[in-house]
This record gives C-alpha cells, sequence and structure tokens, in this order.
C-alpha cells in the first residue's frame, strides 16, 4: 500500500542540484547550466501535457493541486507567498485526480497555518495572476472538524462543473487554522453580480449549508491592498459574521 503524501515532507523543492562543484571549469559550469535550463524547460513542458489515458474519463479542464505553510505571524510578501506554495501534481481525468486525491491528506488532519489548493492548469493560486486580479473569492468559515467533508463536496462539484459559470471558476482553498479553518472558491471577474450570485447559491446547495449561514465575497483587490485585514463590506457586518458554520 503506498503511504500517504504528508506535506511538507512529501513535498520536495525542485532545486537539488550541487552548487559546490569546484573542480569544475567555468566551460563545464556553462554546459551544466544550459542543460539544466533545458531539463527545466522541457520538464515544464512534460507537466502542461498532462492528458488523459486510454479509457479514462477526461475532465472539461486540467487541473493542478498545490499546498502551502507558513509561519504564522510573519509578513508575508507577494515573491516569499510564491516561493512557499508547492506544487504537487496536475490531472486531466477523473482517475488521474483519484491517485492524487487518495494519498493526500485531508484537511482536518493537517495542522498549524496550512493551505491545500486546487486550480485549473496554468492559473497560480495568487491574486496577483492574471486570470484572478480582477476576480474575487466566497469565503466561509468552518468551525474544527468540518473541513474534510466541505473541502471535498467543493472541489467534486468543481471538478464536475456544477456551478454553470462557464470559465469563470479559477480554483478552491482550503486554509487551516488554530481556531476554525476556511474554504473558498475563487472566480475571474468580481464585477459580474449575476456570476457571483450563481456560484453563491451553488455553493450553498453543494455544501448543505444552512440557509442561515454567512458568507463574504471578497475581491482580491481589496486583498491586495488590506491583506489579513476587515474588507469594507465586512468590517460593516462584522458582528453578523461571527458565527462561523456549525452543521451536524
Amino acid at each position: 500500500m503506498r503511504p500517504k503524501l504528508r506535506p511538507p515532507d512529501g513535498l520536495k523543492d525542485d532545486d537539488s542540484g550541487d552548487h559546490d562543484q569546484n573542480e569544475e571549469n567555468s566551460t563545464q559550469k556553462d554546459g551544466e547550466k544550459e542543460k539544466s535550463e533545458r531539463d527545466k524547460s522541457q520538464s515544464s513542458s512534460k507537466r502542461k501535457a498532462v492528458v488523459p489515458g486510454p479509457a479514462e474519463h477526461p475532465l472539461q479542464y486540467n487541473y493542478t493541486f498545490w499546498y502551502s505553510r507558513r509561519t504564522p505571524g510573519r509578513p508575508t510578501s507577494s515573491q516569499s507567498y510564491e516561493q512557499n506554495i508547492k506544487q504537487i501534481g496536475t490531472f486531466a481525468s477523473v482517475e488521474q485526480f483519484w491517485r492524487f486525491y487518495s494519498h493526500m491528506v485531508r484537511p482536518g488532519d493537517l495542522t498549524g497555518h496550512s493551505d491545500f489548493h486546487l486550480f485549473k492548469e496554468g492559473i497560480k493560486p495568487m491574486w496577483e495572476d492574471d486570470a484572478n486580479k480582477n476576480g474575487g473569492k466566497w469565503i466561509i468559515r468552518l468551525r474544527k472538524g468540518l473541513a474534510s467533508r466541505c473541502w471535498e463536496n467543493l472541489i467534486l462539484a468543481m471538478l464536475g462543473e456544477q456551478f454553470m459559470v462557464g470559465e469563470e471558476i479559477c480554483g478552491a482553498v482550503v486554509s487551516v487554522r488554530f481556531q476554525e479553518d476556511i474554504i473558498s472558491i475563487w472566480n475571474k471577474t468580481a464585477s459580474d453580480q449575476a456570476t457571483t450570485a450563481r456560484i453563491r447559491d451553488t455553493l450553498r446547495r453543494v455544501l448543505n449549508l444552512p440557509p442561515n449561514t454567512i458568507m463574504e465575497y471578497k475581491t482580491h483587490t481589496d486583498s491586495i491592498k488590506m491583506p489579513g485585514r476587515l474588507g469594507p463590506q465586512r468590517l460593516l457586518f462584522h458582528n453578523l459574521w461571527k458565527t462561523r458554520l456549525n452543521v451536524p
């Protein structure tokens, strides 16, 4: 039986080369550098060429799993955040998804300040990505113990194209924190109120949320301006939004 993928130990940096080869002359080093760049380029091409296997059931889009973990309270710049997110793998079919997912730790078993991200291939889970910069996200705060079930229901609905909003969906995130967990789904166009409303309603349905569940929509522009702070809408209704989702 294959062991479960347990980040961060199960996720290694791509850069594993030895930079201490003092006995090599400069020509050899230049040759190795060029070969390394070619290898990286070929590796990148191979990742982008993920296709369904024979007799597999293709998804409408390819998706990539990512993982990140950081120390709470430490300021995070865009550059350090990008360096901290680790790509787990890309899949193009239902069967490939389950091969990844069945060997990943469930969100409820993660510790500390950890995040799983599932985004369409080619879209990084960052506010500044071209596909995300004009968009936003629906946010639901969960009491402890609910993240694993809600995350699975959310990503299955996303992969199954249940949101019915064309190419608007960018990806989803589950964030494990000390006192609560957070799930969110990102879309491309924050100004499209009809689309964001449909995503909200579908999210309520696929997660079987109680009617009084509080949901917050936050644009990525607000997130960039005020990272980790209350946006204007949330600040206005802060007292109403203190209750976390609490379902059986």
